[in-house]
């Protein structure tokens, strides 16, 4: 499966710099399609240890494998947060980036799937489930 683009709104509070929130944002948004469609934790049935034990063993998106993204800033005021407003965007842009293809799927075929990453397999495996 492959994403053709993506694009995130976040309210992200008071903005302090523009240039760096974005930035995150955007990482945050690669991060999630390889959470997404990529990566994928592996247990031995045999021995109940997993197989994928090290960073190397993780398939994570590169420059070919990510879309033309895009991040939106939400207007909006916290009060509650902190005296700025601000908040941290480090891991915000995961939020909703590897349900979108998961719910594009099920719009388009009708089959619900609740298992990372969203592989081929997965898809077959799950039944169909009518609207």
């Amino acid at each position: 499966m492959r994403v053709c683009r993506e694009v995130g709104a976040f309210g992200v509070g008071t903005v302090l710099n523009a240039k760096t929130a974005r930035s995150q944002l955007l990482g945050g948004i690669v991060m999630g399609i390889g959470m997404g469609l990529m990566e994928e934790t592996q247990l031995d049935s045999r021995s109940a240890r997993f197989i994928t034990q090290e960073p190397a063993d993780d398939h994570v998106p590169v420059s070919p494998d990510v879309p033309d993204i895009d991040a939106i800033f939400v207007p909006e005021r916290d009060p509650h947060v902190n005296a700025v407003g601000a908040k941290g965007l480090g891991e915000i842009g995961i939020t909703g980036t590897a349900a979108a293809p998961a719910n594009a799927i099920h719009h388009a075929t009708g089959r619900r799937i609740r298992e990372l990453p969203l592989t081929l397999d997965n898809v077959l495996a799950t039944s169909f489930s009518p609207p």
